[in-house]
């Protein structure tokens, strides 16, 4: 069986898949095939954090220290690019216009020439492993800093009333990712939609004038069910968004939390927390928290099943252990090219549980960019060891034979039949790679724009696009939609699925002249009815041109 490649030295660039799909024919007609190009979508990010091993004691040696063990470790040649600096970097003192002063002696002049107390010293020198920086600050006025894990508190380490200047500041440093956190908006009871909203547009601001984009993590813990608005806020949205608190307070070699340990069930329940399959797609992800694999409290057996759960789950994949002591065991764990392949694949959805044949015993399937293929996860969440079957049918494929891949070793399983099983041992998971033939699935153009429309589907502007009649077999629905952007951006859509909530969907460019392309999403739907009504909607002219969507 083939499967997707890792990006090569972290690169955020992802290979075209060519992928066979139904022709267009008429509303609701039987389905022919045709090429149409999968357009790929940026995958979640992968790095590393400071918080979990270092709390608010992080300074300019730790990150040096952990940066330069990202490269001998080999998990930067995995895809793994981000050094994200957490909580403990600023104390909350500003000068008089308002800027942030920083500690010149926990963040020192590390060149020839620099200024100690200068945050662009230390994204220098990350940038110059080949690496990209993260930072972190609050939406609230005061962060997390005033309820410290270690230390003193401090107040007013947040950046409300200064996001402009504060998210400017870290555009100019250089910085490639920025961390808001709900601590201090959290104390003064703010809506987080209108907060993050703000401070989108302050990231998108920052853009325009550096021409350096911050990419932006939204940390408001699940509270207000993020997956409903934060893909649609401020203009320029959260790429990433908690889903739920933090798996575990941080674990300090040498402190008084030393001994605390990850928990394992924590870990399970900030996974289920996390699947929210209708609002993770076009390069936006649910973010089920940094990884604790490496950490103390998990055994190498659960450490795969975490590192397994968070790859189906299409989750950033950012460790939170110290790089500097990871085991080889770890080491292969976070490295394993088909399973970081599975997280990073070019089509961005995410899993979702397909069968429970009894309670604890749960299948989840996440559909890859490859025709025909998925990852599948056998996962046991029982005290004993059981039999747990997945059917073709159930992952959206014909009954005809598919291959089986153990994920883990390469090795084939399985080449025939309608359905596999495996033995799996007691609070452990098989993470398989199952490669067969897509389902049938059914086409339908646009209705209801006859102003707009054409040979060449319906252009998005003033008029919405609706799709009507449409049916599914299944609650949760895989779509794909079959679009044109000849632009050298993405184009944004708001789609609302029976009139309920919107969420915004990407298009990346296609080319021009180079015809159509097509984007998965997933999408709730009533499987009892006959009738579902797709509307997509313009958030700005010019929008794409869509020519329809796929059922399966």
């Amino acid at each position: 069986m083939t499967t997707a490649r890792v990006p090569r030295m972290g690169s955020r660039a992802v290979l075209i898949s060519i992928v066979v799909f139904t022709a267009m024919l008429s509303h609701q007609a039987a389905v022919a095939q045709s090429a149409v190009r999968l357009i790929p979508v940026p995958p979640p990010p992968m790095g590393w954090s400071s918080w979990n091993s270092f709390s608010n004691t992080v300074d300019s040696r730790i990150v040096m220290d952990q940066a330069r063990a990202m490269i001998s470790s080999g998990l930067h040649k995995a895809g793994y690019e981000y050094v994200n600096i957490d909580e403990g970097w600023w104390l909350g003192k500003r000068d008089a216009q308002g800027n942030i002063e920083v500690d010149p002696k926990a963040w020192p002049a590390l060149a020839p020439g620099e200024r100690a107390g200068d945050m662009a010293n230390i994204v220098r020198f990350i940038h110059g492993l080949g690496l990209k920086a993260g930072i972190y600050t609050d939406a609230g006025e005061s962060g997390c800093s005033m309820y410290p894990d270690l230390g003193p508190k401090y107040f007013h380490a947040g950046s409300e009333g200064h996001y402009e200047q504060d998210f400017l500041q870290f555009a100019k440093w250089g910085f490639d990712y920025v961390k808001v956190d709900w601590c201090g908006g959290d104390k003064e009871n703010l809506d987080p939609a209108v907060q993050y909203a703000e401070i989108a547009r302050a990231i998108a601001r920052a853009a325009a004038i550096t021409g350096h984009r911050l990419y932006f993590s939204l940390c408001e813990w699940g509270k207000q069910s993020p997956w409903t608005w934060a893909p649609n806020v401020g203009g320029s949205p959260a790429d990433i968004w908690r889903t739920s608190g933090d798996i575990v307070a941080p674990i300090v070699a040498g402190n008084i939390h030393a001994n605390r340990k990850a928990s394992f069930a924590k870990m399970l329940s900030n996974f289920d927390q996390g699947i929210h399959p209708e609002a993770e797609h076009t390069g936006y992800y649910n973010d089920p928290d940094m990884m604790v694999v490496g950490m103390p409290g998990l055994e190498d057996e659960q450490n795969r099943v975490h590192m397994a759960l968070w790859a189906m789950s299409g989750a950033p994949l950012i460790v939170g252990a110290d790089l500097t002591k990871l085991t080889p065991a770890t080491l292969a764990t976070l490295t394993n090219p088909a399973v970081l392949a599975a997280d990073q694949d070019s089509a961005g959805l995410q899993s979702v549980k397909v069968a429970e044949p009894a309670e604890g015993l749960q299948v989840w399937s996440k559909a890859l960019a490859e025709p025909g293929r998925r990852a599948v996860l056998l996962l046991n969440r029982t005290a004993s060891p059981q039999q747990i079957s997945v059917r073709w049918s159930d992952l959206g494929l014909s009954e005809a034979s598919a291959t089986v891949t153990d994920a883990w070793t390469g090795k084939q399983l399985h080449t025939s039949g309608t359905s596999y099983s495996a033995g799996v041992p007691a609070g452990d998971a098989v993470m398989l790679l199952v490669a067969g033939t897509d389902a049938p699935m059914t086409a339908y153009t646009p209705s209801g724009t006859e102003e707009t429309s054409g040979n060449n589907g319906a252009v998005l502007d003033h008029h919405p696009v609706r799709f009507t009649g449409v049916r599914s077999h299944s609650h949760m629905a895989r779509v794909r939609i079959t679009y044109s952007n000849p632009g050298l951006a993405p184009r944004y859509a708001e789609l609302r699925i029976n009139g309920q909530a919107a969420t915004r969907i990407a298009f990346p460019p296609t080319g021009n002249g180079n015809g159509a392309g097509a984007i998965w999403i997933q999408a709730t739907l009533d499987e009892t009815s006959a009738n579902n009504v797709l509307t997509f909607s313009a958030v700005c002219e010019p929008g794409p041109v869509i020519q329809s969507i796929s059922i399966q």
